[in-house]
């Protein structure tokens, strides 16, 4: 099977139509910087590879501190400008976005496929999810105004690049419509011109939004403690998480901090196996790099045997490689359940972390080959992950307690609800968990002991939006909880009490 990319859809032929849905934003040779009002040639481009198939591209233009200090500066102007702009004409500017976003809908996919290897269904659903949440927002934002004003300075977003428009965008969007300014950093492994494109469909439409590239080290003092900045809304891994609060600590500013955290599947007391089978093959999408994927299964020992005859055919079933490789010229884009993960790096960390697992006891349960995926002729593969399995990996290994974001599972084996407790709550809190079992007292009174925000029984759960709310428990989550009322009031201030992990206080809605 000869396989090549489809046409259209090539690289140079995605940039052209960016470039020319945008041309204001896109040059030639590299992307702009969004501040000041407009785009411009700042920063210095780094070096960058496509995930897809290790092709050099230009990199995001890294701004200098004293710019990213004058763009926020103009930003708290702007921000102040728009609070003074009605409700009405708010959302007819969001509207006016989203309908812009709309248009270049598959522009925008094509793009997520390039830079961080979403399969084609998968980056649609990515950019839809965006649209479909806001246009929710834009039915309930008067009832959700209520009573409430916009905060003092403008929100700075400072994202990972797994969701960058159905995570940032969308939140960026519902930020604007509760009348604040808006400052974006583009996250540094991808993204970045999938961001630009629709950070210049905003602004078109009239939105006060800065989006700046830069090293978070140099840029972090800027974007997070400025006087200028109202609010902090980042999403990313504990280490960066916990600098971050550390920034914020002595300043008493607003902030909503999502981080990972180990989340788990607990079979207990189970049968009901072809269920389970379908909610882990979905599971794998995207290989897993979300924040809501479940890495780990906590498997009670009289169980193993057919957990493993349903877990083994999951896995072998995957479908993965290039994510628009096709046969034929006509042939749809492939139906895969994942592409490259974000990088070579991150495939080698991979790797190494499955071999390190076995040298400490670990028994390798699967290790899927790249042979299985679909690749073209001579492609370079290295940012590609076949799915991997340990089972009862060791105490001492470096991803016992943390997320691997990728597609390599562990099983623990228990004996007791309590072991079984443990071993779901290893990581000091995750976003979401689930159990599965036939008895469902069992697993409503084990739900209650869970460290995880929202646990399902007998089902995944997922970020959620719109009316659910979000957040996490431990060290998974600092700071307001968002999702439906609650992420507008993150971002606004008025009465009432502000929901989420505090460090003076702990307080959370009823368990979701």
């Amino acid at each position: 099977m000869t396989l090549q990319v489809k046409p259209g859809t090539t690289w140079d032929e995605v940039y052209a139509r960016a470039r020319a849905a945008a041309p204001e934003a896109f040059d030639a040779d590299r992307i702009l910087n969004l501040h000041d009002g407009e785009w411009q040639r700042t920063g210095q481009p780094g070096e960058h590879v496509n995930p897809v198939d290790g092709a050099p591209v230009q990199g995001p233009p890294r701004v200098t501190h004293d710019e990213a200090a004058g763009a926020v500066a103009h930003a708290h102007r702007e921000h102040d400008e728009w609070t003074a702009v009605e409700l009405d004409e708010r959302k007819s500017r969001v509207q006016a976005a989203v309908d812009g976003l709309a248009e270049v809908r598959d522009t925008l996919a094509l793009l997520l496929a390039w830079e961080i290897g979403k399969p084609w269904k998968l980056a649609c659903a990515d950019v839809d999810r965006a649209l479909d949440g806001v246009r929710w927002y834009l039915g309930e934002i008067d009832r959700q105004l209520q009573g409430r004003t916009p905060l003092p300075g403008p929100v700075s977003n400072i994202a990972s690049w797994n969701y960058p428009m159905s995570v940032q965008v969308h939140a960026e969007l519902v930020q604007c419509l509760a009348g604040n300014g808006v400052v974006a950093k583009t996250p540094s492994q991808g993204g970045f011109h999938t961001l630009t494109l629709a950070h210049a469909v905003m602004r078109r439409s009239g939105l006060p939004v800065t989006l700046l590239s830069g090293v978070g080290s140099q840029l972090g003092d800027v974007l997070i403690r400025s006087e200028e900045i109202g609010c902090l809304a980042f999403v990313g891994g504990r280490a960066n998480g916990r600098k971050a609060a550390t920034s914020l600590a002595d300043t008493g500013k607003r902030h909503f901090l999502e981080q990972e955290g180990l989340n788990a599947w607990g079979i207990w007391d189970f049968s009901k196996w072809d269920e389970l089978a379908a909610h882990l093959t979905k599971g794998f999408e995207y290989a897993k790099q979300r924040c809501t994927a479940y890495p780990r299964y906590v498997v009670q020992r009289q169980l193993v045997p057919d957990f493993l005859e349903m877990y083994l055919p999951v896995v072998k079933g995957l479908r993965f490689g290039h994510p628009l490789a096709v046969e034929s010229p006509d042939d749809p884009l492939p139906d895969l359940h994942f592409g490259p993960l974000i990088s070579a790096t991150k495939a080698a960390d991979l790797r190494a972390q499955y071999d390190e697992g076995v040298t400490g006891g670990g028994i390798p349960l699967y290790r899927g080959s790249l042979a299985q995926g679909r690749f073209l002729d001579g492609q370079d593969t290295s940012a590609y992950a076949a799915p991997a399995a340990l089972l009862e990996p060791p105490q001492s290994w470096s991803l016992r307690h943390s997320e691997p974001f990728g597609p390599l599972d562990s099983v623990v084996v228990v004996d007791n609800e309590a072991e079984l407790l443990a071993a779901m709550n290893a990581s000091n809190g995750s976003l979401v968990a689930s159990v599965a079992t036939d008895d469902l007292d069992f697993g409503a009174r084990v739900a209650e002991e869970l460290q995880a925000f929202k646990v399902g029984i007998n089902k995944p759960r997922s970020r959620g939006d719109r009316e659910e709310v979000f957040g996490g428990r431990g060290a998974s989550w600092k700071g307001a909880f968002v999702g439906g009322d609650l992420l507008v009031q993150a971002v606004t201030e008025g009465e009432g009490q502000l929901y989420g992990n505090f460090p003076t206080y702990s307080a959370y809605p009823e368990k979701v």
